[in-house]
């Protein structure tokens, strides 16, 4: 799934390529017109064919390892040659002078880049080496000197250089999902001991209400209703957690220790030990009462706090002040971390590793989650925990 933030910077980085190819094809209709015999017209209209085409392919999304993408350059690089080929069929080359199409060569370039970051490698090879072929051939359109086989050596070196930094782009993203989803699972497995504390505390409640109603059944029957109430609910409360952990926890270390369960309650020891740390000091406001919350919404509250406190640890530049908000509403749960600190260049980039496994966490419970710039300064997380839905699910 791509993220919004994600999303825009792509369309935008997107945006900016259109931009450039745009001023290419008109750089080589200007070029084209201004000849007095229409001959670079005629070498022209080919090559933006196939330029609207190389267009139509890198503005597309391709899946990681695809083979359509590869397959489609290799079509492309068919057309160009072709096109080299019915060039010189018509004008004979020409006096190496003009243009033998500029988009065309961008839109070629921008094909390669991508096959070299989305292609299946075992056809990307082959496709990158079809692309590089047609960039050589190209220039030889307007002439045959030793002027049009230096710009065709020059667009392969090109070529080359883009196809570098597709790969490279390609293995730095490749090498964050695999940290990404490290993280993820670390948080699925402490999501889980979580609620293993949690089922483990109900379970004894269950068994101490059973033997004490045993005890009182025939002194005060009426105590004994609202016991096996209080046990039925537990009951129903323990097979809920049952059926998340299921859910939630795939291939977590079974042996790992079992961490406390910390839930909104535990907030205030939190917040003293960020101030007493120094530096920025941490302030709590709540609205609304906080008792009775679904486990699984007072423990992923929990964590967004501490997370985003860490980061202000981390990342924040001169934090004088951190400020957490809780406030809850008859079905939500909504958590707000904000400090006055200047936001660190590389995170106000991307998000961290923590913020990934977190938002994985927040998801899990039907919530989402936000951090970003805030709007007077400073670095805002943003959290929203659905309490109906928790105390359905249990």
């Amino acid at each position: 799934m791509i993220s919004g933030r994600k999303r825009g910077r792509l369309g935008y980085r997107r945006g900016v390529l259109l931009a450039g190819f745009g001023l290419t094809v008109l750089l080589d209709l200007f070029i084209a017109t201004a000849q007095a015999d229409g001959t670079y017209l005629v070498i022209l209209l080919p090559s933006l064919v196939v330029a609207g085409a190389g267009g139509l392919i890198w503005g597309r999304r391709y899946r990681q390892g695809g083979q359509l993408v590869p397959v489609l350059a290799i079509g492309l690089s068919i057309a160009s040659v072709v096109a080299t080929i019915g060039t010189l069929a018509l004008v004979g080359g020409g006096d190496t002078s003009g243009t033998w199409g500029l988009a065309e060569s961008v839109s070629l370039l921008l094909v390669l880049y991508v096959v070299a970051r989305y292609g299946r490698p075992v056809v990307a090879w082959p496709a990158g080496m079809a692309v590089l072929f047609a960039l050589l051939l190209e220039p030889q359109r307007i002439g045959f000197g030793i002027e049009m086989v230096v710009f065709g050596m020059l667009l392969v070196m090109i070529g080359g250089g883009v196809a570098a930094v597709g790969v490279w782009t390609r293995f730095t993203a490749g090498q964050r999902e695999r940290q990404i989803a490290t993280v993820r699972a670390e948080q699925r497995a402490e999501f889980a001991r979580d609620l293993h504390d949690f089922i483990a505390h109900h379970v004894t409640g269950i068994v101490v209400q059973a033997q004490g109603a045993r005890f009182i059944a025939e002194q005060d029957p009426q105590r004994v209703i609202t016991a096996l109430d209080q046990i039925e609910k537990a009951g129903a409360e323990t097979m809920s957690a049952m059926r998340r952990m299921v859910g939630v926890l795939r291939g977590a270390d079974a042996a790992a220790p079992l961490a406390p369960l910390a839930g909104v309650g535990d907030l205030h020891p939190l917040l003293e030990q960020f101030s007493a740390a120094g530096g920025a000091q941490a302030r709590l406001y709540v609205e609304g009462p906080l008792d009775g919350l679904p486990v699984d919404v007072s423990t992923s509250a929990y964590r967004v706090v501490m997370e985003a406190l860490t980061n202000v640890r981390r990342h924040a530049i001169a934090p004088t002040r951190a400020d957490v908000r809780l406030r809850r509403t008859p079905d939500w749960l909504f958590v707000r971390v904000t400090n006055d600190g200047t936001a660190a260049p590389r995170a106000t980039d991307r998000r961290g590793y923590g913020l990934d496994g977190l938002g994985e966490r927040v998801a899990s419970v039907g919530g989402w989650l936000r951090a970003g710039p805030g709007i007077n300064g400073g670095w805002v997380v943003d959290a929203a925990l659905p309490i109906a839905a928790g105390e359905e699910r249990q």
